[in-house]
């Protein structure tokens, strides 16, 4: 399965806070079978095929859409695979860090979201470019600085990073996407799934992830 030339359906919304207004994007029908926990191990997104394309297409619009959220209410999902014991449940924010946006405020921000829009997103040739060792090479130089961040507030996982941050990470969620189907159906027991590197907190050079799995029950 390509994801270029795919739709993806998304809802836009704006919402003002004091003199800022910040542009919101979430799908139109948020993933049914989408599950994100956090405890202190790390994070953990279990998935179907709907909402790999789902998650991969968001992350390409969240490296290319630096004036917006890219938000992926997954809170609400009825879908139990992947739980973790003990673990929280949370939406996910993808954003780019210019935007500097501080994650303390959306909780207001989602409360005053309005006017949404039905908006068309496709997939363009050649989003989310495979593994560029020159790209990864780089990213181990002290004076390398475009690394994800991330931190949880209000529910919500925010991943935040340059356009080159989103993309030296997105081609592991493309490749899932586009590979994953296939997989699966030759042999549904498979484990199918993709670490993306968030760094930490406090350092963004060093090692955390995100640990996205095929959730076999609805492929």
């Amino acid at each position: 399965m390509r994801l270029e030339g795919r739709e993806w359906r998304t809802l836009v919304s704006t919402a003002q806070l004091g003199a800022d207004r910040f542009r919101v994007i979430q799908p139109e029908r948020p993933p049914e079978h989408a599950v994100l926990h956090y405890d202190l191990v790390g994070q953990q997104l279990s998935v179907d095929k709907s909402a790999t394309v789902d998650l991969a297409i968001a992350w390409w619009l969240a490296a290319h859409s630096p004036r917006s959220l890219v938000w992926l209410p997954l809170r609400a999902s009825p879908a139990t695979c992947g739980s973790v014991p003990g673990a929280r449940r949370l939406d996910l924010v993808l954003l780019h860090h210019s935007l500097r946006f501080p994650a303390s405020e959306w909780k207001q921000v989602r409360s005053r979201m309005s006017g949404p829009k039905v908006h068309k997103v496709t997939m363009p040739e050649g989003a989310l470019p495979g593994f560029d060792r020159r790209d990864h090479q780089r990213r181990a130089h002290r004076e390398f600085r475009d690394h994800l961040r991330w931190t949880v507030a209000s529910e919500t996982l925010f991943i935040v990073g340059s356009r080159l941050a989103f993309e030296l990470e997105g081609w592991r969620l493309r490749e899932l996407a586009e590979e994953s189907p296939a997989r699966l159906s030759m042999t549904p027991s498979a484990h199918s799934c993709a670490e993306v590197n968030l760094g930490s907190r406090d350092r963004p050079d060093t090692y955390a992830e995100l640990h996205v799995e095929c959730c076999n029950q609805h492929w």
